[in-house]
């Protein structure tokens, strides 16, 4: 009964997510774009665009938001059939598209049924915060909560709070959106918790998709694609952010679609297109409004951007103008419809966890100046020292060894892994000292050893820019949940690129043991719901999904071929300088207190 429902579920949401997003790739390949990482990028940004919209077409009332909802869907449907029908599109095209959306849905069923496999679908929200780490807060459930009213209510003024003082307007608003938009849908919204849950997971799996990309793009051989997708799919990133469904994960999709745009040679070619500056603006403001912590991971994105070639003035015009369009109605509503809208300003860049009526810049100006020269030095290096673990990592290790028992062993593992970010790297960190010692190898497979370097900097600028810029006060340390999820998610997969350019087969063994390992301390449920009991059809779906995750991702699909975009399809140095006279190619070339 259970399987059933959870599939169906899961089959309902991951349609009304996916549709819009196929319908604009399968339009966009239909009008001659073949580069499967734009076709993708494409996805996300049309896919997201209308969870966006489905936050503000409730402004007009429940009316026009149903109407929305099912005018995106049968619209959808209708494009996505016309497309196949018309059979313009190359079957290989279709098959590398089909690819990333099946790995997206096989992640979110293993996902789904590894989360409930001890049950609690009863009380699927309160189940998500201790299934996978420690007790954690409610954050999860703003999105929900805000949700239900925006449905019943449209943007009726006033909004109420959420418990903690949090206003509709402190939380950017695309899960909402997203929830909102499938609302109306009866086989989609049943037990509600439930469906929120199961629309969550989906949500957070996105990154899936853009992580794909990002490897097409970079033209990594087909083992490291795979490898790479599996380390980041059992990581405990995301399986512990993926079923504790605060917006996260989903903001970081968006980021690494970027990514694929601007890390990759495909660069050479989309900084001349108009288009292209509207997709990767639009991908950007689209993570900003799903978690303000996205901004660590657009500056170095857009550092790299500026160091491989600056655009032209009219790119840099139509780009900040999409940025603007979207993300201006935001501001707007944060100032004049649910004010003052910048806690979580305040608290990151201020360290000040009370709530009041003050601008941010004045917040922020009176914390500097009360700690002064001496105490924002301190605080600083309190975030770097929180970034490394510090003695707070191996003194909970220390003291779950001395325990002597397991479960808290796991626990504690669990916790330092949620924590900090280089100790919840752990077996990743040998790439780049293996990369040091064999660098003379590096010719051997220059494409993935660029790769790794191009994920190890904008990791590293991102994690020096959030040490730099987050407060550092007790309140507010520089943990991995504040951070933008594109950093680690980067770090993970330049060190299986990293690693497999100069160790191909021991990196195989390495990160092979490292996914067994994260499946051993992640799949058992230390604080299972109070009589419950593990179920063997849910484990039986799990293990099926994964098998076919791990199969898929390691044999499906190939990298796009460069054709008529000759060598800037297949440069081999992702963040080498190019002259500008490189080739061009048009769009129809072949080729504990927490918060989020």
């Amino acid at each position: 009964m259970v399987t059933g429902e959870l599939l169906l579920l899961l089959g309902g949401h991951l349609l009304l997510t996916g549709l819009p997003g196929a319908a604009a790739a399968l339009l966009a390949a239909r009008l001659g774009v073949r580069w499967l990482p734009v076709l993708l990028a494409l996805a996300l940004a049309a896919s997201g665009a209308v969870g966006l919209l489905g936050f503000w077409s409730y402004y007009g009332g429940r009316v026009l938001g149903e109407t929305f909802s099912y005018f995106i869907l049968l619209g959808s449907a209708g494009a996505v059939g016309w497309c196949l029908y018309e059979g313009r599109i190359a079957r290989s095209l279709l098959r590398g598209l089909a690819t990333p959306f099946a790995l997206w849905a096989l992640g979110s069923v293993f996902l789904t049924f590894l989360g409930f496999v001890h049950g609690g679908v009863d009380h699927p929200i309160a189940t998500s915060t201790t299934r996978f780490s420690h007790a954690l807060p409610t954050d999860s459930e703003i999105p929900f909560f805000f949700t239900e009213w925006f449905f019943h209510h449209g943007h009726q003024l006033p909004i109420p709070e959420f418990p903690g003082e949090w206003l509709a307007s402190d939380r950017p608003p695309l899960q909402i959106g997203y929830a909102l938009f499938q609302h109306p849908f009866p086989g989609a919204w049943g037990r509600e918790g439930l469906s929120y849950q199961v629309l969550g997971v989906v949500l957070q799996q996105l990154w899936i998709v853009g992580l794909w990309a990002l490897l097409l793009a970079a033209r990594v051989g087909r083992l490291t694609r795979g490898l790479a997708m599996i380390v980041v799919a059992v990581s405990d990133l995301a399986i512990v952010n993926g079923f504790f469904v605060w917006p996260k994960l989903l903001p970081a999709a968006m980021l690494l679609a970027a990514a694929a745009l601007v890390m990759t040679p495909l660069w050479l070619q989309l900084r001349r297109n108009l288009w292209a500056a509207a997709l990767v603006a639009t991908l950007c403001a689209l993570a900003m409004l799903g978690h303000g912590s996205s901004a660590f991971g657009i500056v170095p994105l857009a550092l790299v951007a500026v160091w491989r070639g600056l655009p032209s003035w009219r790119w840099l015009g139509v780009a900040v103008a999409v940025g603007i369009v979207l993300m201006a109605p935001w501001s707007a509503f944060q100032k004049y419809a649910d004010p003052p809208g910048n806690r979580l300003v305040k608290w990151t860049l201020a360290g000040r966890l009370e709530v009041d009526n003050r601008g941010s810049l004045e917040v922020i100006e009176d914390a500097y100046r009360e700690a002064g020269l001496g105490g924002t030095l301190h605080n600083k290096a309190e975030n770097f020292a929180t970034i490394s673990g510090g003695t707070m990592a191996p003194r909970a290790l220390e003291a779950a060894l001395e325990s002597g028992n397991l479960s808290e062993i796991v626990r504690n593992v669990r916790i330092v892994g949620f924590f900090y970010l280089l100790p919840s790297m752990w077996l990743a960190l040998l790439a780049p000292v293996a990369m040091a010692i064999g660098w003379r190898r590096r010719g051997r497979n220059p494409v993935e050893w660029g790769f790794a370097l191009a994920c190890f900097l904008v990791a590293f600028v991102g994690t020096v820019l959030w040490a730099l810029f987050v407060f550092g006060n007790g309140p507010d340390r520089t943990l991995v949940h504040i951070s933008s999820y594109l950093i680690p998610i980067l770090g993970m997969v330049g060190a299986v690129a990293g690693l497999r350019a100069v160790l191909p087969r021991f990196a195989l063994a390495w990160f092979g043991l490292g996914a067994v390992l994260s499946l051993a301390v992640y799949a058992p449920a230390l604080d299972p719901p109070e009589g419950s009991s593990y179920s063997a059809a849910l484990a039986i779906v799990a293990v099926a999904a994964l098998s076919g995750f791990v199969l898929l991702a390691l044999r499906g699909g190939e990298s796009p071929e460069p054709g008529a975009a000759g060598d800037a399809l297949a440069a081999p140095a992702p963040l080498k300088r190019r002259p500008a006279a490189a080739t061009v190619a048009g769009d129809g070339g072949e080729p504990s207190r927490q918060r989020s």
